[in-house]
């Protein structure tokens, strides 16, 4: 016991902040606006070795039960925090469009960051790295249409009708999701996964892998997220007031909730390219991208039905052409079941773009 609380420290420290931020919420909030910000900013340091906790525990299971199961449990970790977190950022009268641009940036950091960066140095270190083309596919695919639907058609859905296309939005995402699910899963899990040829080598003896406690795993997982949404009820409140009138751009918050959900992927999608296991980057990557968008998209149109307050989901017209301009390269990209290093750059370059486009407000 004292061996596992010892590993979990970060995990603790956080949930020391939090103890913390909770009875001096008040004077945070009233000691001026630098004040407000700073400990903004603290408190998002503490979410995210919060989440590399989550991330790890996830990752422990991911390994447990293998590909394709694994990634769809990092994914799905990924995706969950953001989530809490969105939730409760909307539920403190954020920005109506808080939760388009943090899908928006999500996909961005997902597939051009993410992807793009892992593709650039697994390419610089071991030249080509095959995969599964049928997996890129099918998640480009998915991601195109779960976009399509969720946010470029509500641009010309007249408001007086936005709760019925909500709630068609929410019923096709759960159709796509649930589909996904049982093809990840199902029988044709295979499109997900890939078969690394095996390098003839001196046999070493290996060192047994230290045994997984499932439930603890799942315990420390499901508490960790409890943390980072207790954190993220102060942290809301405090990056708002802190970023009040500075003239930060719009989307800057939106870029730390998807940053804060994606930095433990960011490292496991780097170890495996560096590893040569670039369908565990495919699949964290584009898998991350999907996901945020139907899971993330049905949960906040189901809260924007409830409280009966409609957030904007229709992307800019920026945006819109960000999105299908990085549909178009990965599907080019990802066509012939090999990546290198000239096509992780043109990724990272989109990313390079998406940050520039952001700083300028757009």
């Amino acid at each position: 016991m004292f061996t596992h609380l010892k590993q979990e420290t970060f995990l603790l420290l956080a949930v020391l902040a939090a103890v913390v931020a909770y009875p001096l919420e008040h004077w945070m909030l009233h000691s001026g606006q630098p004040v407000a910000l700073g400990a903004g900013l603290v408190l998002i340091g503490f979410i995210v070795v919060a989440s590399m906790r989550v991330a790890h525990h996830a990752e422990l299971l991911a390994e447990k039960v293998g590909d394709p199961y694994g990634t769809m449990i990092l994914t799905l970790a990924a995706v969950l925090v953001e989530v809490v977190i969105l939730a409760i950022m909307m539920s403190n009268e954020a920005s109506s469009t808080l939760v388009r641009d943090t899908i928006y940036s999500a996909v961005m950091l997902d597939i051009n960051g993410i992807l793009g960066l892992a593709a650039l140095m697994g390419g610089l270190k071991h030249g080509e790295q095959s995969y599964n083309d049928d997996s890129a596919r099918s998640y480009s695919v998915m991601i195109l249409t779960a976009m399509g639907v969720s946010m470029v058609v509500p641009e010309f859905i007249p408001e007086a009708n936005w709760k019925l296309y909500s709630g068609f939005t929410i019923g096709a995402m759960v159709v796509l999701y649930a589909l996904f699910l049982r093809m990840q899963v199902g029988p044709h899990s295979y499109f997900f996964s890939y078969s690394y040829p095996e390098k003839r080598r001196r046999k070493v003896p290996e060192e047994e892998p230290e045994p997984v406690n499932v439930a603890l795993s799942i315990g420390t997982l499901v508490f960790g997220v409890m943390v980072i949404g207790a954190l993220a009820e102060v942290m809301s409140k405090t990056l708002d007031l802190g970023l009040e009138g500075t003239g930060a751009p719009p989307v800057i918050t939106a870029i730390l909730v998807a940053a804060i959900s994606a930095a433990p992927e960011i490292l496991t999608a780097l170890r495996a390219a560096l590893a040569n296991r670039m369908q565990s980057v495919v699949n964290i990557a584009m898998g991350a991208s999907l996901s945020t968008v139907i899971l993330t998209v049905p949960v906040m149109e189901a809260m924007a039905l409830y409280t009966g307050q409609p957030f904007q989901m229709a992307m800019t017209p920026v945006q819109t052409v960000m999105i299908f301009l990085t549909l178009i390269v990965s599907a080019i990209n990802l066509n012939d079941g090999e990546t290198n290093a000239i096509e992780g750059m043109t990724h990272f370059v989109l990313f390079a773009t998406f940050i520039m486009l952001s700083l300028l407000g757009l």
